[in-house]
C-alpha cells in the first residue's frame, strides 16, 4: 500500500468520523401592520435578522385595483437603515369575529359571492373555539382578484423584500353548511394556484407557502400534503407554518413529518411562534415550551431556517 493510498483512507475515515453541523435558524420578529415601531427596541437587538409582517389584503386594495402600498415602503425604509430584513405576509384569512379585512367590492358584489365566508379557528390550549373568516380562495372570481394584488406586490417589491410567505392552509369550516361552490379539492387546487402565481410574479424575492393542514386531510390520505410539499421542492419554493408545537400529535400526522422528510430539499423553511403557540404546555414538564424548546425542536426536526417569534415571546421581554 503506497504512501498517497494510506494518506486518503486515513482522511476519508476522519472526515466520515465528523459530527454533521446542526442547521442553525435565523431569528426573525412577528408583528402586524403598523406596529414595527413599537418592537424597535428588539429590532435593535444584534440577534434578531428582520420581521415578519402581517398585511391585509383589505389594508393593501382599499378600492378595486386602486394599491396602497405606503405601509410596506414604510416598514421597508425603516428595516433598510437598521440592515434587518422584511418578509411580509399577504393575508386572506381572519380569525376574529368582526374582522372582514378584504376590500368592500368583495363582499358587496355579486359577482365574488360575498367574498369571504365564516370559518373556525382553535386559538391555542385550553381556549375556545372562535369564529373568524376567510376569503373565498375556491372561488375563481376571488382568486383572480387575489392574484392581481400579488401581481402588484411583485412590481413594485420583488427583491427588495426578503421574502413573502402565503397564510396557512388550514381552514375549518362549517360541514353541515358549507359554502356554495366549496369543496376540498377546489380549494387544494385553488391555493396551488396561488402559489403557482406567486411563484411566476416573485422571481427574485422567496416565496414561501404557510402549510399546516389541509380541510378534509388526515395523515396526507388525499395526498394534498405530499403534493405541496413535491410541487415546491421542484419549484425553489420554501414552505412553513405558524406554530413550533413539538411533537403534538395533529401536527405529527399532517405537516410535520413533511418537513423532516423534506428539510434538505426546500427552498426555505419558516416556522412561527405566535401567541396562541406560546399557551402550549410540554407534557413531559408541566410548564410552558421553553425558546430552547422550540428552537432545537424547530431545527432538529423541522429543519427551519427562520423562526419568527411574536413580539409576547418571554425572552425577548426578560431585561
Amino acid at each position: 500500500m503506497t504512501i498517497r493510498i494510506k494518506f486518503i483512507i486515513t482522511v476519508t475515515l476522519f472526515t466520515a468520523a465528523l459530527p454533521t453541523l446542526a442547521k442553525t435558524s435565523e431569528n426573525f420578529i412577528y408583528t402586524s401592520s403598523g406596529e414595527l415601531e413599537a418592537a424597535s427596541v428588539m429590532m435593535s437587538r444584534s440577534d434578531i435578522g428582520g420581521a415578519q409582517i402581517v398585511y391585509n389584503w383589505r389594508s393593501l386594495e382599499p378600492k378595486k385595483d386602486k394599491y396602497d402600498f405606503s405601509q410596506i415602503e414604510k416598514d421597508l425604509a425603516r428595516l433598510k437603515i437598521a440592515n434587518k430584513k422584511l418578509f411580509i405576509q399577504i393575508q386572506d384569512r381572519f380569525f376574529e369575529h368582526d374582522a372582514r379585512h378584504v376590500p368592500d367590492y368583495l363582499m358587496n358584489d355579486t359577482r365574488y359571492g360575498g367574498g369571504i365566508s365564516q370559518q373556525f379557528d382553535n386559538p391555542g390550549e385550553g381556549k375556545p373555539i372562535g369564529a373568524g373568516w376567510v376569503a373565498r380562495q375556491w372561488d375563481p372570481a376571488v382568486r383572480q382578484r387575489y392574484q392581481a394584488l400579488l401581481a402588484a406586490i411583485a412590481k413594485r417589491f420583488d427583491g427588495q423584500v426578503y421574502g413573502v410567505n402565503l397564510p396557512e392552509t388550514a381552514i375549518d369550516l362549517d360541514k353541515k353548511k358549507l359554502p356554495k361552490g366549496f369543496s376540498c379539492d377546489n380549494y387544494f387546487a385553488g391555493e396551488m394556484e396561488n402559489l403557482a402565481f406567486a411563484r411566476k410574479v416573485f422571481s427574485k424575492t422567496i416565496v414561501v407557502q404557510y402549510v399546516n393542514f389541509w380541510p378534509c386531510e388526515w395523515n396526507n390520505d388525499h395526498n394534498y400534503m405530499g403534493r405541496i410539499f413535491e410541487f415546491a421542492s421542484a419549484n425553489n419554493i420554501g414552505l412553513g407554518g405558524p406554530d413550533i408545537i413539538p411533537n403534538r400529535k395533529a401536527q405529527m400526522k399532517n405537516s410535520y413529518p413533511f418537513f423532516n422528510k423534506y428539510k434538505s430539499k426546500l427552498k426555505l423553511i419558516s416556522m412561527a411562534v405566535q401567541e396562541p403557540t406560546l399557551t402550549y404546555t410540554n407534557p413531559n414538564t408541566g410548564k410552558p415550551f421553553s425558546k430552547d424548546e422550540f428552537v432545537k425542536f424547530a431545527e432538529d426536526y423541522l429543519g427551519a431556517d427562520i423562526i419568527f417569534w411574536s413580539t409576547t415571546s418571554p425572552w425577548l421581554n426578560n431585561k
